[in-house]
């Protein structure tokens, strides 16, 4: 049973080359560390990356960072989309839908968002659109190229944990199985438990949703079987009245600091959601002088910007 869209209207597409199911991540490790931070939808801030880099540089002892794709989308001013690019080339990624679209020529997906019907079609046009603007920052074809080789999920070690990181989710790189919306509900909760015994893994982080998630499976000898933990976004605020992103962070030591927003432990690992506070008005200003009011991305993101989303504090926690 696929958790992916399967309708063909752009925008909400899942085209077949985004696919690889669960059973595609079950490898070795490409790597192992004590501390993984994982860093989905960044959106062109940089202001929060700046943040998100000096928070992690702080981490002791043997450490990793993966912008786990999306972290182009408001960037459409080719000077900042530059530096971006190039800081993040410094660091492990995976491309996101974003991403991909923007190093292929084959606009039939729109921006590969896989919107479910939930979503209505007036901001669906906006980001295929917004994407389309995109591509004016990016004209390198060497750029465009790096984009492309990105891979589409990894699988890193922390601790004893086996950490998948997917952008959409396990079946598909613009899957929304992992959404807080889907994972509230019991039923989908039943369709996910096999994921981890197929993919062979422990955690699954992810983001693409755009809203913030963590839930965990229990065995059914009572002990521990898995954990998602969804990030939301990097790049703009997660919950209602607030003006920061969120990370993710696993590790083998626990987070002492304020950042922390939520977590939950599995085998001895902290899974935790950390808050970016980046420079709000710094964000701000440069988002409105390249989308100004009246622009798509200013009627589809300025009220999440400066307000937040709906969500409340605390809702993100599903199941600990």
């Amino acid at each position: 049973m696929s958790v992916a869209s399967e309708t063909t209207t752009a925008g909400r597409t899942c085209p077949l080359h985004y696919r690889y199911g669960p059973g595609a991540l079950a490898v070795a490790a490409e790597a192992s560390c004590e501390t993984l931070y994982v860093v989905g939808g960044l959106y062109g801030n940089e202001a929060a990356l700046d943040t998100v880099v000096a928070l992690f540089e702080r981490e002791p002892g043997r450490t990793r960072l993966v912008f786990n794709g999306d972290f182009h989308w408001f960037d459409v001013d080719p000077r900042v989309f530059a530096r971006i690019d190039d800081r993040i080339a410094a660091f492990t990624a995976t491309r996101g839908n974003v991403e991909t679209e923007l190093a292929g020529d084959d606009g039939s997906a729109g921006c590969g968002c896989g919107y479910p019907d939930s979503v209505d079609s007036e901001t669906v046009e906006r980001s295929n659109r917004i994407l389309e603007r995109l591509r004016g920052a990016c004209p390198s074809a060497a750029r465009r190229e790096r984009l492309g080789e990105l891979p589409m999920w990894r699988r890193i070690d922390v601790g004893g944990q086996r950490v998948a990181i997917v952008h959409g989710d396990a079946e598909s790189l613009a899957g929304w199985g992992f959404a807080h919306e889907l994972m509230v509900e019991p039923t989908h909760r039943r369709v996910l438990a096999p994921f981890f015994d197929l993919a062979g893994v422990d955690i699954f982080a992810s983001s693409h949703t755009c809203l913030p998630a963590l839930a965990r499976w229990d065995a059914s000898d009572g002990g521990d079987r898995g954990v998602v933990v969804n990030n939301g976004a990097a790049g703009m605020p997660n919950v209602r009245s607030t003006r920061h992103g969120l990370v993710t962070r696993i590790s083998t030591s626990p987070f002492t600091g304020p950042q922390r927003r939520h977590g939950t432990t599995i085998g001895g690992v902290h899974v935790d959601a950390l808050a970016i506070d980046y420079d709000h008005d710094r964000f701000a200003a440069r988002f409105l002088a390249d989308w100004p009011v009246g622009s798509d991305a200013h009627a589809s993101y300025w009220r999440r910007i400066v307000d937040g989303p709906a969500m409340a504090a605390g809702d993100a926690l599903i199941s600990t």
